[in-house]
């Protein structure tokens, strides 16, 4: 995750790091947190870059795109 969203054009400047917070190898589950510095209050930046949608869009632009 790391290097997924480090290296992210739209995300990669305010990505700051990621953490496993529970794995299970039973259902192969994991959660993670990532912490982003987000930048002074910029019109619609929380919508639209900070989205939880759009986060997760690129790392399944990431995948796909190793497919």
């Amino acid at each position: 995750l790391t290097d997924v969203y480090s290296s992210s054009p739209a995300l990669g400047r305010y990505f700051r790091s990621a953490e496993v917070v529970y794995f299970s190898n039973e259902s192969s589950a994991v959660f993670y947190q990532l912490e982003f510095s987000v930048p002074p209050a910029a019109e619609g930046f929380m919508e639209n870059a900070m989205n939880p949608d759009f986060i997760r869009n690129v790392l399944r632009q990431n995948i796909y795109d190793e497919d």
